[in-house]
Formats: structure tokens, sequence, C-alpha cells
């Protein structure tokens, strides 16, 4: 059997800061070009009302008091170890980019922090903003998260993503030229998607990303996706199924990839389904048992 080695975001972390790190979700924004009618109405038809950012803290925070809340939390399970700056929520470069690169430099700041992570759409990097996060880049360990989802344009439209493969392509060369950690957040299992369609996902991906994040798509209350589910036009991902394609996409994915999520999980209050991804802890088991009957390991750096 071909062993298939990837690395985590751990080992990462630990190659490049000398300890464990832990990001600290926080938030800056409170919409998206798809919800405020900019692009479209609505957000994507998965997203939550939290725009994807519901452990993330209260925009209505402070920065400095939204790192010293997550800290706190973070302390019943971190010991010496430091912390990432992780704008989360909605689209953290889409707005007033003064006031939002205040946020950005106050955490970049901040005695606890060593960098600084921002997750973004392609389409939401203007010249504007790509000159704060080129001097970010200066400062801080800069980390830009981009929400690709998929590479297939005819289902980004499905799922009302309102922007086209070119911007990512565009986005990507953009960032190349400041040199910050470009990581690219994909869906596995999104309406009307085969393994193929996946699987092509990645490899485009691939090749242009410095690190990814690999999302299972799971249904939350309040969305357009619970509609979908609950008039059985949509069924998720089984377990054996995703653990399958999960497999066969980091096997794709080239060696020097950072994999930075291997699942999504959402609060369990909010889930609808499927439900056996609500154990997280029951869920990382059973993959990584997967994982070695089929050839995949952890990599050592």
């Amino acid at each position: 059997m071909i062993i298939k080695e990837y690395i985590t975001v751990n080992d990462y972390c630990k190659n490049t800061f000398g300890c464990k790190v832990y990001k600290i979700a926080l938030s800056c924004s409170d919409t998206c070009p798809n919800r405020d009618g900019s692009k479209g109405i609505g957000g994507c038809i998965f997203c939550s009302s939290g725009g994807s950012g519901d452990f993330a803290s209260k925009l209505s925070e402070p920065i400095s008091a939204q790192i010293v809340n997550g800290i706190k939390l973070l302390n019943k399970k971190a010991k010496n170890c430091k912390y990432i700056a992780y704008f989360q929520s909605f689209t953290s470069t889409y707005g007033d980019i003064n006031a939002i690169s205040e946020k950005f430099y106050e955490a970049a700041n901040h005695k606890d922090i060593v960098g600084v992570s921002i997750a973004t759409r392609p389409d939401c990097l203007t010249e504007d903003v790509m000159l704060v996060l080129k001097d970010l880049s200066t400062k801080t360990n800069l980390w830009v998260e981009l929400g690709l989802q998929t590479a297939n344009d005819r289902t980004a439209q499905i799922i009302n993503r309102c922007f086209d493969l070119s911007e990512y392509d565009s986005a990507i060369l953009k960032l190349k030229e400041i040199k910050c950690h470009i990581i690219t957040h994909i869906i596995l299992g999104l309406p009307g998607e085969t393994s193929a369609d996946m699987l092509n996902t990645v490899r485009y991906v691939g090749a242009k990303t410095d690190g990814i994040k690999f999302h299972l798509l799971y249904v939350v209350k309040g969305t357009a996706l619970e509609d979908e589910f609950k008039a059985n036009r949509y069924q998720p991902l089984d377990e054996v199924e995703y653990y399958g394609i999960l497999s066969k996409c980091i096997k794709l994915l080239p060696d020097n990839v950072v994999i930075h999520r291997l699942t999504g999980d959402g609060r369990k209050k909010d889930l609808t389904a499927p439900l056996w991804s609500a154990d997280k802890k029951r869920v990382l088991a059973n993959m990584n048992r997967y994982f070695a009957q089929n050839g995949i390991k952890r990599k050592s750096i």
C-alpha cells in the first residue's frame, strides 16, 4: 500500500512558532456582499445567521476584550501556548476598511497574539484592502482564508456564492504578491456535486493554495439548505462516504499543502443533519481509523 503523508496545522504551527498555537475566533464584520444586496441576498444557502462564525466573540465587544475572553476560555485546556487572532464571522474585509483595519492592527499588536488570520471572499480584496494586508504582513504572521467551497461555477450558482472561479484566481495572484499564508476553504457534499466534482476542486485548489480547510456540508436550522433538506431535495453525506471522499482528496494534495481542518462542526443546538457529525471526538477517532486502514498518516515536520 502506498502511504500518503499530510501536514497538519498543529505541526505546521509548532514548526513555525515553536509551540502549540490556538486560534481565537473574533468578529469584525456583520455582513457579506451576497447578504446585503450588493451581489445577492440571503447569503450562501448553508450559512447560519452568524455568518459561519457561531463560535466567534460578539461584534459589539472591542477586539482586545474579545481576545481576553477567548484566552480565558482556551486557558482551560491551553498551557504554554500562543494565539492567532482569527477574524472568522461573515466577510472580514467587507465594509469600511479603515474601521476594519483598526481591528486587525489592534489584534496584531496584542501581546499574546503571534499571528492574524482573516476569513474573507475572493471578491472582497480591493486595492485598499490589499494595501492594508500588505502592510499587516510586514508586522505579523498573516494568514488569509478564502471561502471558495467549490471550483464548479454551476454549483456556485446553486449555493448562491455570487462570485465565479476567475475571482478566486485573481485573489490568489494578489495574495501571492504579499507573501502571506493562503488558506482555501472547500466543502464536501454540496448539492448536486459528484465525487468527481469534489476531486476536481481539490486538484484545482491544491496547485494554488498554501493550506486547505475541508468542511463537511451540514444542515443548520433556519437556512435555505434546511428547507431543501426538509423537502427531500438534499441529502448530506453519510459518515463512511465522507471519510472515503476526504481520503481521496488528501491523496491528491501536493505534499507541501497544510491541512488546517478535516471536517466542520456546527453548534449542536442548531444542527439539523447529519446527526452523526455532532460527536466530534467520535468522528475524529473514526476518521483516523479509516485513514490508517487506507494508507493516510500525519507527516512529522
